[in-house]
């Protein structure tokens, strides 16, 4: 963002809703501010305007970055994506236990989810390491089901509700979904470690690689409806068709969604089938 960048205001974010036609849905926003340009009241703004059109609004508030633990030498699971140096640099465990009254969230979430967070109204689900927060009339049916062995429950019922993903200036490297997509594809998911409310390392389900996900765009952007924002390209997704296409393609085409890196990890392990339970 440069000092030329236009200004976006909040009608500006209001004809955007429109154009994509999405008022009254859910919706699951993927956003970096950043890409806007200067948006007129920030954050809070976007928010405002998403919950103005009558959205509900989901995004990630992961803390994963913060919470995870090492496990112990019995915990160890197979082929579950492990990298050892990684894992070198994880505390034993932390005396934070996850809580959905917690508004912890790592650093890398953006501006947005951190201000959805700070809103006493904000609904925020049960995961240590990927929790969803959501803000607007369904925002307790969304989240409601996620739990610490139930990862993607708000976005198995985004789906249920025929709700959207928006990406607004990122790529599909970020859309969380299709992690729900490999498990519908029949991947399991892998294991990472939380302190649970004994003091003890708990072992929790999360996504794979993600770097892969944008080799789906030849067929997911059949999908997407695009406006702009500011500088900010908004693509828009149908939650339940990206799903249903996406794991169809990792089913027929597991290497799809490998990233490209010889050195990675995830990615074998997620195409082999995920960890060995």
């Amino acid at each position: 963002m440069t000092d030329d960048s236009p200004m976006v205001t909040s009608p500006e974010l209001k004809l955007a809703i429109e154009h994509l036609e999405i008022a009254g849905s859910p919706v699951c926003l993927h956003a970096s501010l950043k890409s806007f340009g200067h948006v007129e009241g920030g954050a809070d703004a976007v928010i405002d305007a998403f919950l103005a059109a009558g959205c509900t609004l989901l995004v990630p508030t992961f803390t994963e970055m913060q919470l995870e633990v090492l496990p112990g030498p019995d915990q160890m699971i197979e082929r579950n994506g492990w990298d050892v140096i990684e894992a070198q640099s994880l505390p034993e465990r932390t005396e934070t236990v996850f809580s959905s009254d917690l508004n912890l969230i790592d650093d890398r979430m953006g501006q947005i989810p951190r201000a959805v967070l700070r809103r006493p109204e904000r609904v925020r689900g049960n995961h240590p390491h990927n929790s969803f927060a959501a803000i607007g009339p369904q925002a307790q049916l969304l989240n409601e089901e996620q739990a610490w062995d139930d990862v993607y429950a708000p976005l198995r019922e985004l789906t249920r509700q025929r709700g959207f993903v928006l990406l607004a200036g990122v790529g599909l490297n970020r859309m969380t979904i299709l992690h729900f997509a490999e498990v519908l594809a029949g991947r399991r998911l892998f294991r990472r470690w939380a302190t649970g409310t004994d003091g003890s390392a708990v072992a929790v389900p999360v996504g794979s690689c993600s770097e892969g996900f944008p080799n789906l765009e030849p067929v997911l952007g059949m999908l997407a409806r695009e406006t702009t924002v500011g500088t900010s390209l908004w693509r828009l997704f149908p939650a339940a068709e990206t799903v249903t296409t996406s794991a169809a393609l990792i089913r027929t085409e597991p290497e799809i969604t490998h990233c490209g890196n010889p050195e990675c990890v995830r990615c074998p392990h997620a195409i082999a089938g995920g960890p060995k339970l």
